[in-house]
C-alpha cells in the first residue's frame, strides 16, 4: 500500500513538474494555493512578523520558478520546495537577529533538560498514533481543543518553545509530516527528532493543562 502511495505521488510530482516546465500558470496557482498556508506557517518559524514571512514565502516561490529546470526529482516536489523556503527562512532570520539586542532573543535550544516520561505518549510502533499523547486531561472537551482560543493557546506555547522544539512539533503535529520527511527537511537522526518531538508535545501539553485546569483561562 505504502509503495502504491509513493508511486501515485510521484506521477502526481511528475505531472506538476510538466505543467510548471511548460509555463502552465493554472497549474502553479494550484500549487500556491495548497502550499502557501503551510509555507507560511513554516516560514513564521524564523522570522518576528507574518509580513515578514509572507515575504518569505513568496522569495521562496520565485525560487521555485527559477530553480525548476535544475530539479533532478531526487526528493518529492514538497520536500523541495520546503527546503528552498527553510533556506529563504533562515537566511532573513539570521539578518534579523542581527539587528536584535540578545535579551529579546527567544528560547534557546535546550539539549540538557530532562528527558520526557515516555507514559505520556503512545508507543512508537501504535498502528494508528505513533508518538502522540496518550490521552487528554478529562477537563478537555472537545468543543474545548477545537475552539479559537485553545488553539490561540497552543500556537502561543509552540511560539515559545526553542527552535529545534518548534520546527520538529510544527512539520510534524501542525503540518503532518511523517518522520522520514522531518528527519530529511532539517537534517536530524530519527532518535533526535523522537526526542525533540516528545519534548515539544509535553511541553505544549503542559501548557494547556494548566489552562484547562484554570478553568479554560477564564
Amino acid at each position: 500500500m505504502d509503495d502504491l502511495r509513493a508511486a501515485a505521488a510521484s506521477a502526481e510530482d511528475a505531472r506538476i513538474l510538466d505543467a510548471l516546465r511548460a509555463g502552465d500558470e493554472k497549474a502553479f496557482l494550484a500549487l500556491v494555493q495548497s502550499l502557501n498556508g503551510p509555507m507560511l506557517r513554516v516560514a513564521s518559524l524564523y522570522v518576528s512578523s507574518r509580513g515578514v514571512a509572507e515575504e518569505v514565502v513568496q522569495e521562496a516561490w520565485v525560487g521555485v520558478l527559477s530553480g525548476l529546470p535544475r530539479f533532478e526529482g531526487r526528493s518529492s516536489l514538497r520536500r523541495w520546495i520546503f527546503g528552498i523556503l527553510a533556506n529563504c527562512a533562515k537566511s532573513r532570520g539570521v539578518r534579523e537577529a542581527r539587528s536584535t539586542p540578545f535579551s529579546d532573543i527567544g528560547p534557546q535550544d535546550d539539549e540538557d533538560e530532562p528527558a520526557v516520561d515516555p507514559s505520556r505518549f503512545l508507543p512508537p510502533d501504535h498502528p494508528r498514533w505513533p508518538g502522540h499523547w496518550s490521552a487528554p486531561p478529562t477537563a478537555w472537551a472537545e468543543e474545548q481543543v477545537l475552539n479559537k482560543e485553545s488553539l490561540a493557546v497552543v500556537e502561543a506555547a509552540i511560539a515559545q518553545l526553542p527552535m529545534n522544539q518548534r520546527e520538529v512539533i510544527t512539520l510534524r503535529d501542525v503540518l503532518g509530516w511523517n518522520s522520514a520527511e522531518v528527519c530529511e527537511s532539517l537534517g536530524l537522526s530519527e532518535g533526535n527528532q523522537r526526542v525533540l518531538l516528545h519534548r515539544a508535545r509535553s511541553k505544549v501539553r503542559g501548557v494547556l493543562e494548566k489552562h484547562f485546569g484554570a478553568g479554560g483561562g477564564r
